[in-house]
Formats: structure tokens, sequence, C-alpha cells
């Protein structure tokens, strides 16, 4: 039984393709040359095949500022919206002068003054020069980070129906938790969730695990078994229609001592800073900042990432807390916002939300219960 491909939402490529020209005038760039499959999915809201995984950069859609034509490299029709013809399409093709021929023949190819690149190779480096000849070469990647940065209402709503999925795997694995059931086992659950809710591609596949209770960082170095007694996190993410969500949450297993409802306290103080932080114009330092004020160590993984198609900016990390310094949140920004805290001897409490920044502060789109404190063995 063959799975129809359908090309995104009239209403979602179009709004992303404005953002783009928008970037494009800010940025002077007359054409896009991407490589880079989010990139091409914002312009072209076509789903590609066969593009998992490391690949050298390659031309595989092209924009062109001052007409709007899309050209798409792809073998077949199915899939690809009404506005991109069908002779705007090319195949895959071994020799690259076959590629260098093909952009020669866009309409402005011979006129273009900055053509925008996502990344190069040192052959393509050679090559793009003879189809573009009166062009320079820049990095457009600034310019698409800026478009993708912001959320569109349609797009928020991609991220909504994406959400949908990751909680059912999240509630699949929170049902399956019992002591003496195997990590992978529940990792398992989560993920049959997520494949019978139609998406097939997981965001992570460390879909649970039993968190230490002798290191902060790690996870514990047992058995894989769960126990009475272990503070259990699952963490759910999938690739919907091209969208990233994610939802994390972490369960007691057993009854909960005065310690661990403690540590629990610490995390929802903690989670009240980071919301607090999230309002537009704020510097995304503040982020990192909530930890502080909370009394809680930075951990380390990012406090925060931009969700999007794929992990979009800003990435917020300690690593790179003076980037994050110069760097404002803005209205219309969507982030998988991350709490943690952890105790010695008890283990740690680790919850992610995906949050939309808006005019009036966080608003979070994940709406998956916080399933209380614990499971009962």
């Amino acid at each position: 039984m063959g799975t129809e491909i359908e090309a995104d939402g009239r209403a979602l490529r179009f709004s992303r393709r404005e953002r783009a020209l928008a970037q494009m005038e800010a940025h002077d760039l007359d054409m896009l040359v991407l490589g880079r499959q989010a990139n091409v999915r914002y312009i072209s809201g076509a789903p590609q095949l066969w593009v998992v995984g490391t690949r050298p950069f390659g031309p595989i859609c092209e924009f062109v500022r001052a007409t709007g034509e899309i050209h798409l490299n792809s073998t077949w029709d199915e899939g690809i919206p009404e506005e991109i013809p069908h002779q705007n399409l090319y195949g895959f093709a071994w020799n690259p002068m076959t590629l260098v021929g093909i952009l020669q023949s866009i309409k402005g190819a011979d006129t273009v003054r900055r053509v925008g690149t996502d990344a190069l190779t040192p052959t393509f480096a050679k090559l793009l020069p003879m189809a573009f000849p009166h062009a320079d070469l820049v990095d457009a990647e600034q310019a698409m980070q800026a478009a993708r940065r912001i959320k569109t209402p349609e797009e928020v709503q991609a991220l909504r129906r994406a959400l949908v999925v990751a909680e059912e795997g999240l509630a699949a694995g929170v049902a399956a938790l019992r002591p003496g059931i195997a990590e992978k086992a529940l990792a398992g659950a989560v993920l049959e969730a997520e494949a019978a809710g139609g998406v097939s591609t997981p965001a992570t596949q460390d879909a649970a695990w039993v968190t230490s209770k002798e290191h902060p960082w790690r996870r514990s170095d047992g058995d894989g078994l769960v126990r009475e007694g272990d503070l259990v996190a699952m963490s759910a993410g999938v690739l919907a229609d091209g969208y990233v969500a994610e939802v994390a949450r972490t369960l007691y297993v057993g009854d909960p001592t005065d310690a661990v409802r403690a540590l629990y306290r610490r995390r929802d103080d903690l989670w009240d800073r980071l919301l607090q932080a999230c309002r537009p114009g704020a510097p995304v330092s503040s982020l990192l900042d909530a930890y502080g004020q909370a009394g809680e160590p930075l951990p380390a993984m990012p406090v925060a990432h931009g969700l999007g198609l794929g992990f979009d900016p800003p990435v917020v990390s300690p690593n790179l807390r003076a980037t994050m310094e110069a760097e404002r949140l803005e209205e219309g920004m969507v982030l998988a916002v991350t709490a943690y805290v952890w105790e010695q001897g008890l283990g740690g409490v680790f919850t992610r939300d995906a949050v939309l920044i808006t005019a009036d502060g966080a608003e979070i789109l994940s709406t998956a219960p916080a399933y209380g404190e614990s499971v009962h063995g």
C-alpha cells in the first residue's frame, strides 16, 4: 500500500516565502541556491525522500527574488506544489557539469549580482561562478536563519499538529512505566505510538532512561531496568511534516517522599522563572540567568533551542553566553525550553515543553499533562 506524498499547505508555503523574500531584500540577495534540507523545504514546500543522513552540498532548490520562480531537484512530481511547474524540476546528476547547465538555464542567471548559498563544497565553489558569471557568491545562511527564527501563524499550527503526535508517544510511555520494565521497552512504547500517529521519524530515539543518583548529567549505569525509587525521564520527539516537536516529563516510581516532592518544587520554581524570561525584547541569556536565580546549576545540555523545520536559532547554551547576551528574544519565536534539577541520591527531574514567545509573554504550546509525580508499583 503506497502513501500519498502531499505538499505543505498553500498558506504555509506562501507565508514562509514572504519571510524569505523580505530577508533576501534585507541581505541584498537576488537568488538563493540551497542545499540544506530544512531550507529547501522552507522555500519549496515539497517533502523530499531519500535525503536522510549527511551529504555534501548540492544545488537542490533555487529561488529567484525578482520573479518568485522556484527550481527544484526532484525525480517525480508527486507532492510538488502547483506553483512549481514540471519544467522547473530536474533530476539527480552524477556529473556536476550537468547541474551547472541546469542553473545556467534559469531565467536571469546571467544577470544576477548576488547569489546566496547555505553551504559550499570546494567543487561547487569553483562551478557556481560558471552558472552565474556576473554574481558574487555570498553566505545566505544568515538570511535563512533570520527568516526561520520567527514562525508564521501557519507554522505555529504545523508545530501544534506535530506536538500532538509527540504527546501521544509520551502518554504511551507513561502508561507502560512500572517497576521491572526495561528502559528499551519504554522507548519502544513511545516510538510505537509515534509511528501509529503517522510519524515514523523520531526526533530522538533516546526516549526513556533512569536518571543517575550519583552524577547530575548522566543516566543511570545500572542494568537498564526500572526500580522502585527511580526517577525516570521520558522524552518524546517527532519530525512531522518537516517540523520538529519535543516534549519531556519525569516520573518517580513509587510513593514520593518529602525529598522527592521538594525536588519537584525546585523544578516548578525553575520552570516559572524560565517562562518569565520568555518575553519579547529580553536578552536570550535571561534563560540562562533563570537557572542562577533559582539557585540551580546550568545543565550540560542547551537550556532552550528553536523549533521549526529542524532546530532553528537560537541555541541557548552556557557555552555561548556572549552570543546569548547579544541576541534578543522576539515575538513569534518557538523554543523547546528545558528545566532540569538534580539531587544526590535521588536523581534528576527533566521537563521540556514547546513555548511560543507572544507579545504578552510565554504561551506553552505543549498540552501534555504533568502526570503527577509518581507511578505506583
